[in-house]
């Protein structure tokens, strides 16, 4: 038996700050993917995986994980008292809430759902608002954090969202922009993020070097991934069906 491996999203950006600006080369989009039994790929295409995880568990580092510290540790330089904001529940926002836990930080977490609101209490969440209940949750956030706004937000859903992520971050905060759930394009108060000073930058994804950081970071907090139901990987349509339907909670597995 060999190592536990985990694969890496862009190949070939081993290292660096000039990261690939297209999936050409993206297994799965650009080149042959991983939904099938056996691979052969070159030993930079994969890191070691955590000690003890499964191969499912595992498998959520390449994407979701990966994102979240890429967003938090690399861009935002997250600290011990710092403040975040994480929207939903998908698997990028249950890894940065796992994340600013673990290194310290207070977390105010979204949801449309009060069922799952109480699942990110339970994970640690600081606080917590039903976003379809509270449109205007930016200013809930300020108020939570007695007008000063979150350092970090970790912002999943594009121009229907940004405006209300602008207005919970403070002056001069850090928006990390990872999806784009709500649209590929709209209308953002630029005016206001200008005046308060904010970086919004944009991410997808890291380096194989920031994969391996990570990896050693989940071994040392002893975070695990959060799975929702598991799929066989003849029943793949159903998992993605599920997806799409927006009952999961966490990163749905794949097994053979």
């Amino acid at each position: 038996m060999g190592d536990m491996v985990v694969s890496i999203f862009f190949p070939d950006w081993q290292d660096g700050p000039d990261g690939p600006s297209n999936f050409s080369r993206v297994p799965g989009d650009g080149i042959d993917g991983y939904a099938r039994e056996t691979i052969t790929v070159p030993a930079t295409w994969v890191t070691h995986a955590p000690r003890g995880w499964s191969a499912p568990e595992a498998a959520t580092i390449t994407t979701a994980g990966l994102t979240a510290w890429r967003a938090l540790v690399v861009n935002g330089g997250l600290k011990a008292g710092d403040t975040v904001a994480v929207l939903g529940t998908g698997g990028v926002s249950l890894y940065a809430l796992q994340l600013a836990k673990a290194m310290g930080a207070r977390v105010i977490a979204t949801s449309s759902s009060d069922e799952k609101l109480a699942r990110l209490s339970a994970l640690g969440a600081d606080a917590v608002i039903n976003y379809r209940s509270q449109p205007e949750w930016g200013t809930v956030i300020r108020d939570l954090t007695n007008g000063r706004g979150v350092d970090h937000v970790v912002e999943v859903g594009g121009p229907g969202s940004l405006a209300q992520s602008i207005e919970a971050a403070r002056d001069n905060g850090h928006i990390a922009l990872i999806g784009v759930l709500t649209g590929f394009a709209g209308e953002v108060p630029t005016a206001t993020m200008m005046r308060k000073q904010q970086r919004l930058q944009g991410l997808i994804v890291g380096s194989h070097r920031h994969q391996r950081d990570f990896v050693a970071a989940l071994e040392v907090t002893g975070i695990r991934p959060v799975l929702d139901q598991a799929f066989a990987l003849d029943d793949l349509r159903a998992a993605f069906e599920h997806q799409a339907a927006g009952r999961h909670f966490g990163k749905i597995p794949i097994t053979l």
